[in-house]
């Protein structure tokens, strides 16, 4: 699957390319969009990953990435050997959360695997609505998911697990 990436240049980007991970209040998060305006994209069928740093007050734009083979959404996949959810996992990396439309479940699976929290929303809503409710909860008390997504790596796979 051919990407393409474009992103801020930060002199502070480590070997890989990739900026320095976050930390004091910050998080990447991932939203899965077709037309760069909205979380309208089903995870598998998203033309681009936006990739945003958001704390409790502001967020930055750190890069969108383009995918060229996805999937059509009509439920049926070719199986040509070629793992078409591998780049779109690989280009998560570093986020904690990922907002999309829909996710299958072996799809969400894998991206649990990857440390990252998909969070699937019931109608598409506009990127600048999503980042200002995670701001909110960053500012406040954030629930027991967002602060387990928050701690990231230093977590495994049980801070995806709702506390009562």
């Amino acid at each position: 699957m051919t990407t393409r990436r474009l992103r801020l240049v930060d002199p502070a980007e480590d070997d890989s390319g990739r900026p320095p991970p976050l930390k004091g209040g910050h998080m990447r998060i991932a939203v899965a969009t077709q037309d760069r305006q909205r979380v309208d994209a089903h995870f598998a069928s998203a033309k681009t990953f936006m990739f945003y740093d958001i704390g409790p007050e502001g967020h930055t734009f750190l890069e969108a990435v383009q995918f060229d083979n996805v999937s059509n959404e009509d439920g049926n996949h070719k199986e040509d050997g070629e793992d078409r959810l591998a780049a779109k996992i690989n280009a998560l990396e570093g986020s904690s959360l990922l907002f999309c439309r829909a996710i299958g479940g072996p799809a969400a699976a894998r991206v649990v695997r990857a440390k990252v929290h998909p969070i699937k929303l019931p109608v598409d809503e506009s990127i600048a609505d999503v980042i200002e409710r995670v701001r909110t909860m960053l500012k406040g008390n954030p629930p027991p998911w967002l602060r387990k997504a928050m701690r990231g790596a230093d977590a495994g796979d049980e801070r995806f697990i709702d506390e009562d």
